[in-house]
């Protein structure tokens, strides 16, 4: 299950698009654009970060992958404007977005992503379907309170290590649980829909992008 990126309420993931408000990844590309966009999993469009802020991200972002292999996780800054609903930007972007600093096998499938909007100062995490079973809704909600306070006093860098240490924090203890209970987990998974980024990869491999944006993300 997942909850619909416009309207919030709860769907299943097979669904080709949200059965109260019809929403679907078309109506996404409608508002934000239709191509693969390349960035790097840590993204600063805002500038919110400075040199050595950057590298602290990075290393909880890269202590994330180095403990679960099949995950990553991205972070994206930027201003969003009049398009700011960030829930649908963030199911957008987890979707179009060719991470130039992953392995080509590595699918958007497993990656977590963290927008913050500094301006709207509005935030937002959304995952891939093969996290399903590890990870919910409230999960995330309190990885983002774990942040709350730091970005208040616009410190954010350490609102992001405090929230991805939350993250990590949570995927040890669903991996112990899944290592007592694997079937359990096993069946949690869900096949992809609503747009998920299945529908860009086949076979392990990354579609290519011939046609990046030439706009700012998010503009």
């Amino acid at each position: 299950m997942m909850k619909c990126p416009r309207c919030v309420q709860r769907i299943h993931r097979a669904a080709e698009s949200c059965p109260q408000c019809g929403f679907s990844l078309a109506d996404a590309d409608q508002r934000f654009g239709a191509e693969d966009v390349r960035l790097r999993c840590l993204t600063d469009a805002a500038g919110i970060l400075r040199r050595g802020e950057r590298e602290r991200v990075e290393a909880a972002m890269a202590r994330i992958a180095r403990r679960f292999p099949q995950v990553f996780v991205a972070v994206y800054t930027g201003a969003l404007g009049e398009v700011a609903n960030i829930r649908q930007f963030g199911f957008w972007l987890l979707n179009r977005a060719a991470f130039e600093d992953l392995p080509p096998d590595k699918p958007n499938e497993g990656g977590v992503l963290l927008t913050i909007d500094p301006e709207s100062k509005a935030a937002g995490i959304v995952f891939g379907y093969l996290l399903d079973p590890f990870l919910d809704e409230r999960d995330t909600f309190e990885c983002l309170t774990r942040a709350h306070a730091y970005w208040l006093e616009q410190r954010y860098a350490d609102g992001v290590t405090r929230a991805l240490l939350h993250l990590e924090t949570l995927l040890c203890r669903r991996s112990r649980q899944a290592g007592r209970d694997p079937e359990h987990f096993r069946n949690k998974v869900t096949p992809p829909a609503m747009g998920d980024a299945m529908r860009r990869i086949r076979a392990g491999h990354r579609a290519p992008s011939a046609t990046p944006h030439k706009r700012e993300v998010g503009k």
